[in-house]
């Protein structure tokens, strides 16, 4: 009997050890939160080695986030990255705001426990699976404890660990579940109605704080809820016989979400075991016995099977063409796990979806054999095994919103600042359309929209209509010492088509007028005072993208190469094109990272000088010792390495934020000519910095220095990359 204990549970995993080496048999288990993970695994047939060594393999925190890897998103979704947004979308519906029901849905958990318990995916009585199992959840409604010991193996485990508020609930059949623990955190009743003679009982539940330690509401809180939590422990435990055996491992302050101990809270539960070694032992099976006991539980395990069919369960019928046309593959193939998480997060990737799961099922038997029919000896062919898939949209969809704050600070007087919002109305047209909305206040205002159709259902190909208004100030440096401003207002009205080639690139093409003005605010007009312009344009623009993150990579690269040109509506000889490119790879080894990030441009056929024309260099990691934008020209070229250190502090637990120390090198400048581009007039500049990946965005603080001896410091929250 395994109690709830969120990481803290892995004790349970090394309490499973010592009983395999002792040869002791477990005829029944069950389990609550994460004790019901750990006894669902086991009830599937592994051992308490075996359970180790996925718990050592499976990245925890990869596995309670929803997000796929950000390599494995559509390309769309990466382009979102571009924008200085938070990534917890909120729902709109009925013109209010809606949150998630819970901060992890809890996607990643149930594919890691869908691929652990495949072998037993078909066993819908837990009596029947190699060790019969029973899991604790507690109804939602009621508050009532719920106990699973029938239905999927990896519904009843993921509702027993959903902790309300951290994970979404899990809807069984109109019953919404949630963590176990809530209600029976020590189901030691339920595991006396399984019908054992002894019982072993391991508690990792969370003790009472001391009152020197109650210092904070969520201290308080939380002491609150242990107090109720051992209350119900505390009452089963009064029931134990002198022939029950209780195990408490001595875990101490061990953190519920602290995934990052959990080889040491093992070997807390295997002490622990091991110290009752002597009352344990009597239990025990000889040595061919203990074989032959684990024999039969290896023989209630199956091999994958050959996929005969996919079916699509009739809630999930708003997605039967995107799962037919991803799954349909599988027919005719032995399943295949690795296969299946990659087909799962093609779709659930695209972000419209709260869940995405499938389930082995049997279609029923085949007629019998002609023998048969006439009353031989022929038998009734095997039933045909398939998927079961079924798919969720959010619960908080289908639009959302997204806001994104920019702040920037030199520490001389300088800052400047810009907050967005980001609406997405998704699932418009059957083919699954989006229109956009981008409203943007500060330093660049910006009022933008787009209409993203795919030409067919699941096509690569897509058309993009957008317009945009938004204005930039563009300061005019001499040397660094700023001589002049420019207000630069546009509105543009743009018309793409392009196509996706899977998740990793983009080629798109588009028709653009683009009008506005350019206006002198202050300082010496060094490109004329004021100027309006209307020009047609024409671009292309191939783009590439596997960065694991856009703010602090660690693996992949992405590149963009474009090419635009410009003509003038009301002077058709100036003409104007220009080429751009921009190159990023990264690597790490351990907590090290090492970035080559070059970037360059040029104006091709150069006809007089205009703001929009032109390229900007200075700035943080784009020649860092330089005040921002104060070199500008129309030929420019950079090239940066950077390394970086996970330090510490950061990333280590469960909510904790990243922390990186960090260095640069970079060499650029702008040009008036291509032909003076080269090494020895480039600027070498170097910085150092301290940033955070933080659900808000990326913080850094910095400081860059400049071969001529400028001298520029950093804080800002947003992007750079």
């Amino acid at each position: 009997m395994l109690s709830g204990g969120g990481a803290r549970g892995a004790a349970h995993v090394g309490v499973l050890k010592v009983l395999d080496e002792l040869h002791v048999p477990i005829d029944a288990i069950a389990g609550t939160s994460m004790g019901a993970v750990v006894g669902g695994l086991y009830a599937s047939g592994y051992s308490g080695k075996e359970i180790e060594q996925i718990f050592a393999s499976v990245d925890w925190q990869e596995a309670f986030r929803d997000r796929p890897p950000r390599a494995d998103l559509t390309f769309r979704r990466k382009l979102d990255d571009d924008n200085f947004l938070v990534h917890f979308p909120l729902g709109i519906k009925h013109r209010r705001f809606l949150l998630p029901r819970g901060l992890i849905g809890g996607q990643k958990l149930t594919e890691t426990l869908r691929r652990l318990t495949l072998p037993v995916a078909e066993i819908a009585n837990f009596d029947q699976l190699p060790t019969p199992f029973r899991a604790v959840a507690t109804d939602l409604e009621t508050g009532s404890a719920v106990i699973l010991g029938s239905g999927d193996l990896t519904e009843a485990m993921r509702a027993s660990v959903s902790a309300p508020g951290v994970f979404t609930p899990v809807d069984r059949g109109g019953q919404l579940l949630v963590d176990g623990g809530i209600a029976e955190n020590l189901p030691i009743d339920v595991a006396r109605a399984m019908n054992v003679d002894i019982l072993i009982v391991v508690d990792v539940g969370f003790p009472l704080a001391h009152s020197a330690s109650l210092e904070t509401a969520p201290e308080i809180s939380n002491q609150m809820l242990a107090i109720l939590i051992r209350r119900d422990a505390e009452r089963q435990k009064a029931t134990l016989s002198a022939r029950d055996i209780e195990i408490d491992p001595a875990l101490g302050d061990a953190s519920s979400f602290d995934f990052t101990r959990l080889s040491g809270l093992i070997d807390s539960g295997a002490e622990a075991a091991e110290a009752l070694r002597a009352r344990l032992a009597p239990l025990a099976l000889d040595a061919a016995s203990y074989a032959a006991w684990n024999e039969a539980r290896e023989a209630a395990r199956e091999p994958l099977p050959r996929i005969e069919f996919v079916k699509i369960d009739p809630a999930s019928e708003p997605y039967r063409k995107a799962l037919e046309k991803i799954f349909d593959p599988v027919v005719g193939k032995i399943l295949d796990p690795k296969d299946m998480a990659q087909k799962v997060d093609a779709l659930y990737g695209q972000g419209n979806l709260e869940t995405l799961d499938y389930r082995l099922v049997k279609a029923g038997p085949s007629p019998a054999t002609p023998a048969a029919a006439e009353g031989g000896s022929g038998n009734a062919a095997a039933p045909d095994e398939g998927l079961l898939l079924s798919a969720r949209r959010n619960s908080w969809g289908p639009n959302y919103v997204r806001f994104g704050l920019n702040l920037e600070d030199d520490f001389q007087g300088n800052s400047t600042f810009n907050a967005a919002a980001h609406f997405v109305l998704s699932e418009i047209t059957g083919l699954g359309a989006e229109w956009v909305w981008d409203l943007q206040v500060g330093a660049t205002p910006r009022i933008a929209t787009d209409f993203y159709l795919p030409l067919s259902y699941q096509s690569p190909y897509f058309i993009d209509p957008t317009a945009r208004a938004e204005a930039t100030t563009i300061p005019i440096y001499t040397g660094q010492h700023e001589i002049a401003q420019y207000r630069l207002r546009t509105v543009d009205t743009e018309f793409d088509l392009g196509r996706d080639f899977g998740n990793w690139g983009e080629l798109r093409a588009g028709v653009l007028r683009s009008s506005g003005d350019e206006q002198l605010r202050f300082g010496t007009p060094t490109l004329g005072q004021d100027e309006e312009f209307d020009a047609r344009e024409v671009f292309v623009r191939a783009s590439y993208d596997r960065l694991d993150n856009v703010y602090f990579p660690h693996q992949g690269q992405s590149a963009t190469l474009e090419w635009r040109g410009e003509r003038d509506a009301d002077n058709d000889d100036r003409r104007v094109n220009l080429a751009s490119f921009n190159y990023l790879v990264a690597e790490s080894f351990g907590r090290n990272t090492a970035i080559f990030w070059a970037s360059g441009g040029s104006n091709l056929s150069p006809a007089g000088e205009s703001l929009r024309t032109l390229y900007n260099l200075g700035g943080f990691q784009n020649l860092s010792g330089l005040q921002p934008l104060s070199l500008t020209g129309p030929n420019f070229a950079i090239a940066r390495l950077l390394f970086y250190r996970k330090i510490g502090f950061g990333g280590e637990g469960f909510f904790n934020v990243p922390v990186y120390l960090g260095l640069s090198l970079e060499a650029g400048n702008v040009w008036t000519e291509r032909h003076d581009i080269s090494f020895t007039s480039a600027h070498k500049d170097e910085s150092i910095w301290v940033g955070l990946d933080t659900f808000l965005g990326p913080v850094y603080l910095g400081v860059g220095h400049d071969n001529d001896g400028g001298v520029a410091s950093y804080l800002f929250l947003g992007r750079t990359f």
